[in-house]
């Protein structure tokens, strides 16, 4: 691409691989996750939910000003074109906020207005949303398709089954610090698996077709472009790639009810840093107030509050209703696919593509190409959000 690029855009590659060169330092999920999770918790239901965990988290493998530095020195009055100039300018300025949460992990309120700054908090009407989701009843947890079956190792088979239908490799690493139960670090192509958890049939479901269908199939066709902002990624990417990830759930029939409210779970957690509760006032706040199960209580709590108060959970709600609405519009959803890409750059990524500074996607959502939703009650709750 580059012997075919005119001297005005030399510096648009230039700065864009120099960019993608930092990015590659900043996975903000390999630092904001505890190392002594599972300890932590014995510690606090020993205290009978009243003593707040003391969480340690990995160190930071950069220098931060060096990094800061690097960023904004980069020469974008020399990239011509206006639109993409200020585009690289938003890239850089979202970048800068993440370098300033993992600069601050553990370092409590510090840490919440950097993420705050990155990832916004829940509206008042977000709020009502998870409360309105609560209020219907979630299948029985007797059912078959719950009960825990596979373990880490069954299930990385499972995973790499489902994969055979993409043509495209990564590697699969288990870790006993995770807040979740799987994920894909989009740096390093690698989906990370918890080995301390047995996963149940309908986890299965929604992770090969969460982690794979689109966290993954997103980074594969990312790194096709000529242009590397695709993979790693533009700003304010999480909200639209968490919403594909959960809409690939709802797609592919493995979306439950029991699911959606461990969705709007999250937004009450994360909606609780901002009225200033701690850990344990969050988890009683689930766990006595909601009813939830002490253990998946405790891991939303964890996810909300780890590195002094990670807001991000509450996109996968508020990205999934707008990837409903997107779809439902009959919008096209391969522009989404593109790569680690926002709802809000749809007219940027067209304009890319139409330019010639991206591609085609090569690979598409399985789950997207029929919907295989029956659960009529999910839907009546999707249109009913607001």
């Amino acid at each position: 691409m580059m012997n075919d690029t005119s001297l005005k855009t030399a510096s648009l590659f230039k700065i864009d691989n120099y960019v993608d060169s930092l990015v590659k330092k900043i996975e903000l999920l390999s630092y904001v996750n505890p190392t002594n999770i599972e300890e932590q918790k014995q510690l606090f239901f020993d205290s009978n939910y009243f003593t707040d965990p003391s969480f340690v988290y990995p160190k930071r493998d950069f220098d931060k000003f060096k990094l800061h530095r690097e960023f904004f020195t980069q020469p974008l009055e020399e990239i011509e074109e206006e639109r993409l100039r200020n585009l690289y300018e938003e890239i850089i300025y979202f970048y800068s906020g993440l370098i300033q949460c993992i600069e601050t992990v553990g370092e409590g309120k510090k840490f919440y207005y950097n993420s705050l700054h990155s990832f916004g908090t829940p509206t008042e009407q977000d709020v009502e949303n998870a409360k309105f989701i609560l209020h219907f009843n979630a299948e029985g947890e007797e059912s078959e398709i719950f009960q825990p079956k596979y373990s880490p190792k069954e299930a990385e088979e499972l995973f790499r089954n489902y994969a055979k239908q993409y043509n495209f490799t990564f590697d699969i690493k288990y870790s006993k610090t995770m807040g979740a139960i799987a994920m894909v670090l989009n740096n390093i192509q690698t989906l990370v698996l918890n080995e301390n958890h047995t996963f149940s049939e309908n986890e299965m479901g929604i992770l090969t077709n969460h982690e794979i269908g689109v966290h993954m199939v997103t980074t594969m066709n990312g790194l096709l472009h000529p242009l590397k902002i695709f993979s790693h990624g533009f700003p304010s990417n999480v909200e639209t790639q968490e919403g594909l990830a959960v809409f690939s759930e709802y797609m592919s029939g493995n979306l439950t009810i029991r699911r959606l409210k461990e969705l709007a779970y999250r937004v009450l957690a994360v909606d609780s840093l901002a009225k200033g509760y701690t850990f344990s006032k969050t988890f009683r706040l689930l766990h006595n107030t909601y009813d939830l199960e002490k253990e998946q209580a405790f891991y939303i709590t964890t996810r909300a509050h780890r590195g002094g108060g990670f807001t991000k959970d509450y996109l996968y709600l508020t990205g999934l209703k707008k990837v409903y609405d997107y779809y439902n519009k009959g919008k096209d959803l391969k522009l989404l696919l593109t790569g680690k890409v926002s709802l809000e750059f749809v007219d940027d990524i067209t304009y890319l593509l139409e330019n010639k500074y991206a591609t085609p996607i090569k690979h598409y959502t399985d789950a997207y190409l029929k919907n295989n939703n029956k659960n009529k009650t999910i839907d009546f709750i999707l249109n009913s959000l607001k």
